[in-house]
């Protein structure tokens, strides 16, 4: 597998300032891995190899089902399914057991990841315009505070690593007391006693999307 596939200028996911950049990292690389599976690596035989071996796991597979070219989809599941060792059914539970914490997509997107926040925490380091940027980011989701937080030790930064602790906490814990205010906002709209002609929900509207994406790192599919 080409390894350009997984790798994205940081500076491309920090500078929309809209939302967690971190989620906006795997969402590219997730989009870019999906597109790949479903294209270019039909023609690949050593990917093919591959992904009928480790097939994938339920969030991708639905996400190659939301793709065009059902065919493509279904020639992988075709020899992803040829791989069963259907012989007993000791050898087929084996498979059954192995087969829920395999992902072709998983593993290339992890093995990106890791990089491309290593990355992150050198540009941090070595380039006062990122640190710039990074520190004016509006938000960064639970998951991917703690995964930033993970990397940042003398070790990987000797000069700036607790300038980079404090900004990702001044910045998250903020974006906790927002969110924690419009879902509040929201609740007390449905009772009546806080209620008035004028009153309206306001930016609260959408906050139970906000918190479950700054909980989970994932938008919710309606």
């Amino acid at each position: 597998m080409r390894e350009d596939i997984c790798t994205i200028p940081i500076s491309e996911v920090f500078e929309p300032m809209d939302g967690c950049p971190i989620c906006r990292m795997r969402n590219t690389l997730e989009k870019r891995m999906i597109d790949y599976i479903m294209g270019a690596a039909m023609m690949e035989p050593d990917v093919r190899l591959e992904t009928n071996k480790k097939g994938f796991c339920e969030k991708h597979f639905s996400q190659m089902a939301k793709q065009r070219g059902r065919l493509q989809l279904a020639l992988i599941l075709d020899t992803h399914l040829n791989e069963f060792d259907v012989s007993s059914t000791s050898k087929l539970y084996h498979m059954a057991a192995n087969a829920q914490d395999s992902c072709f997509v998983c593993e290339k997107i992890e093995w990106g990841f890791e990089r491309l926040i290593s990355t992150t925490h050198r540009m941090y380091e070595t380039e006062a315009d990122f640190r710039k940027l990074f520190d004016s980011q509006p938000e960064f989701c639970l998951p991917h505070y703690k995964i930033l937080m993970d990397g940042c030790n003398k070790k990987t930064m000797k000069k700036y690593s607790g300038e980079f602790e404090k900004n990702l906490y001044k910045i998250t814990l903020s974006n906790i007391k927002l969110i924690n205010s419009d879902i509040k906002k929201f609740c007390s709209m449905f009772d009546y006693r806080s209620r008035d002609e004028g009153s309206d929900f306001g930016n609260s509207r959408d906050s139970i999307e906000r918190a479950i994406k700054f909980l989970t790192s994932r938008e919710i599919e309606i």
